[in-house]
């Protein structure tokens, strides 16, 4: 990619909606702008008003614009696990250059192969990743571009979701007057920032606490295997505080903010005012009968995830669990989860100015994530459709001028006729796949 780019990353959350605003030099990111807004039109990940939303989104654009001192057109947006499946597929084509020289458009090519499968009409394909090529029989190519050969094969993993989801969040974002230029699984992305390389290779699992749900993912071999959704979260433990001690979701808020502690054992006697409904003057409450009220909504969600990835036999992988999300700024919430989850669990916070607390880890790694991304990744995720065209001319472009070579074909006067040149590919074309079944 360039030696200088702006990305703008947009975390569209149950509880609060944050664009990140960053600048990649040399692939290092430095975030220039941040704005936050109180989400609405959101129930537990899931868009169910687009007007408020929209407003939402706009809001919280405002806000970075300012900030960045820039005007921000187009977004890197994530999209939540819910109903997420994972797939692997295969694709094979034959080389289209004369030359047998392979261009950024067999890539293209290749993925677009690897996509043809019957969904559900309920369903829709929202990421494909490659994992590794084959020519000519010769495996493990991470880039074939610029090499020789007759028959090209790829393969990668498939994401796909519910098309309704993936069409409310398409539609805020063009309603907002933005342009999309990649949807990111949310779990993928958040694992390439907060895991290390070798918790990532090795296997770890990431749990993203936020307002309206907990998602918990394995990252094994650098790839998404696997991810459970809990429809609870932070908002959950506000609606109990506020049913337990009978006071307003917003005085419910500020308590568990202010005094919370998800672990019982650590908190103390010490008296709090909480304002009770119907009572002119506040009523004290122990800290720790506070934390009792949290504590028992988080194991809650923790033994549900748990009960999840143990049919995985995640807890076997040496990374631990690494958590992360809003919630997670609750004192004692990292002691409980060794509790339950029985293995070493670790607390990542971003370490960028500005954003030093949990909850901005999501709208951070779309960023990371898209800023990192390579031209091969660009080419396969541009078979999709889901790739803001710019975007992609820019890569096939770059691709192009890398290998020296044209993705068409160019007639020339010793060219074969059109319809002539076309049968004899097409001869080629089967005469590989039959040989090769």
């Amino acid at each position: 990619m360039e030696n200088s780019k702006i990305y703008v990353g947009l975390d569209v959350g149950t509880t609060s909606i944050k664009v990140i605003v960053a600048e990649s030099i040399n692939k290092q990111l430095n975030v220039i702008g941040v704005g936050s807004a109180r989400s609405n039109g959101l129930s537990r990940g899931t868009i169910v008003d687009i007007d408020q939303a929209v407003t939402a989104i706009q809001q919280a654009v405002q806000q970075a614009e300012q900030k960045a001192n820039i005007e921000i057109n187009r977004v890197v947006a994530g999209i939540p696990a819910n109903q997420l499946q994972i797939e692997e597929c295969q694709g094979m084509i034959a080389v289209s250059d004369q030359s047998k020289e392979i261009t950024g458009q067999d890539v293209q090519d290749v993925a677009s192969a690897a996509l043809v499968r019957n969904l559900p009409p309920e369903r829709e394909i929202l990421n494909i990743l490659p994992q590794s090529f084959t020519v000519d029989g010769f495996d493990g190519i991470k880039d074939p571009r610029g090499m020789m050969g007759v028959r090209l094969e790829m393969n990668g993993i498939l994401f796909t979701a519910p098309k309704t989801m993936i069409h409310n969040l398409k539609k805020c974002i063009e309603k907002a007057g933005l342009t999309l230029s990649q949807l990111v699984v949310n779990p993928l992305a958040l694992g390439k920032l907060a895991l290390s390389d070798g918790e990532q290779d090795f296997g770890a699992i990431v749990v993203d606490l936020g307002g309206g749900q907990s998602t918990a993912a394995v990252i094994h071999d650098h790839q998404l295997k696997f991810t459970a959704i809990d429809q609870e979260g932070g908002d959950h433990m506000t609606k109990d505080i506020s049913v337990v001690l009978n006071t307003s979701i917003e005085n419910a808020e500020k308590a568990k903010r202010d005094y919370g502690n998800a672990d019982s054992l650590a908190a103390s006697e010490e008296q709090i005012p909480i304002e009770v409904v119907g009572q002119a003057l506040p009523v004290q409450v122990t800290e720790k009968k506070l934390a009792e009220i949290i504590e028992a909504r988080t194991m809650q969600i923790f033994d549900r995830l748990k009960a999840e990835l143990d049919k995985v036999h995640a807890f076997d992988m040496p990374g631990g669990v690494i958590m992360t999300g809003g919630v997670t700024a609750l004192p004692g919430i990292v002691d409980l989860a060794k509790e339950i989850f029985n293995c070493p669990v670790k607390l990542y916070i971003p370490d960028q100015m500005g954003l030093r607390h949990p909850s901005f880890a999501q709208g951070l790694s779309l960023i990371n994530y898209i800023a990192n991304l390579s031209e091969v990744d660009w080419l396969v995720q541009g078979a999709l459709g889901n790739v803001a065209q710019t975007e992609l001319d820019q890569t096939v472009t770059k691709s192009t001028m890398k290998s020296q070579a044209t993705t068409k074909e160019v007639p020339s006067k010793k060219t074969k006729p059109k319809n002539q040149s076309k049968n004899a590919f097409e001869g080629l074309k089967n005469f590989f796949s039959n040989f090769f079944e």
